[in-house]
């Protein structure tokens, strides 16, 4: 649960996350590299007077910190990719861009005249992912983006008081089935988010009935992220430690946004400026 003054900086957040998203994505060209939109995307953060999320970031303490403000994955990698300045976009690719910011901070390098908050105050987290066609791409390959993209509205849609953890994973799944012959993928699942990166409750893309009992109430931030194969809903995780990819090989995608759960429903609070829904 966060109070009135959490949620309305968390607003904040998401709405400069899902601006810088969006121009992130409109630089997903082929010869650009996973490095340059790193790039950006950190320096976008600074500026806005947040840090970003991922970067030096663990799963636990003995582990490498991961090296990117992005999660960089394309084509058959789901999440966690790491950006680099050798890994070039190419024609016919699809690229995914995971990227989180904490906000405001008070030691970053914003330039805003009217932050008032303190050097080094703990900021507020928002996390967001579009998955970009590089170029042109098979039809088959748009109707897997498009697919998954509509599983999150589906999932949003499920998200109001009264409602459980589970429902939203029942509505993903229901969904994605009635569009033909898919990997939902089970290993990886949504999360709340706000005060952490990463908090209770886990959002699971499919139906989960020991989550029936979890019900969702107003002012709970969450973060729904459906995570779609053409092929197996198993994952691995490669050579690098971090990044995450199909077992089979096979195409995915992935959306996410950050929602506040409100009296009447949710609030969608990572929206890209020109999104369609």
């Amino acid at each position: 649960m966060k109070s009135k003054n959490d949620i309305r900086e968390i607003k904040k957040g998401g709405k400069i996350l899902g601006e810088i998203l969006e121009k992130l994505a409109s630089m997903c060209k082929p010869g650009v590299s996973t490095g340059e939109i790193d790039r950006a995307a950190e320096k976008m953060i600074l500026a806005a007077g947040g840090r970003p999320a991922f970067k030096g970031y663990k799963n636990h303490p003995g582990d490498v910190p991961f090296p990117s403000t992005i999660c960089a994955s394309a084509n058959n990698e789901l999440v966690h990719g790491i950006a680099s300045n050798n890994a070039f976009l190419d024609e016919g690719d699809i690229f995914s861009i995971d990227i989180g910011m904490e906000y405001p901070v008070g030691n970053s390098k914003s330039k805003s005249k009217k932050s008032n908050v303190k050097h080094g105050a703990k900021g507020f987290f928002t996390d967001t992912a579009i998955t970009v066609a590089v170029g042109n791409v098979p039809k088959k390959t748009l109707e897997l983006m498009r697919v998954t993209k509509e599983a999150l509205e589906i999932g949003i849609k499920a998200v109001r008081p009264g409602n459980s953890v589970a429902d939203i994973g029942k509505a993903i799944e229901g969904y994605v089935n009635s569009q033909g012959k898919y990997g939902v993928v089970r290993d990886l699942v949504g999360h709340g988010v706000g005060h952490e990166v990463h908090e209770e409750p886990r959002i699971p893309n499919y139906f989960d009935p020991k989550l029936s009992n979890f019900i969702l109430k107003p002012c709970m931030v969450l973060a729904i992220e459906p995570m779609i194969s053409l092929g197996s809903h198993k994952v691995k995780t490669g050579p690098d430690g971090w990044t995450i990819v199909m077992s089979d090989g096979s195409l995915c995608a992935h959306y996410e946004h950050t929602l506040v759960v409100v009296e009447d429903g949710c609030e969608v609070i990572t929206r890209r400026p020109k999104e369609s829904f």
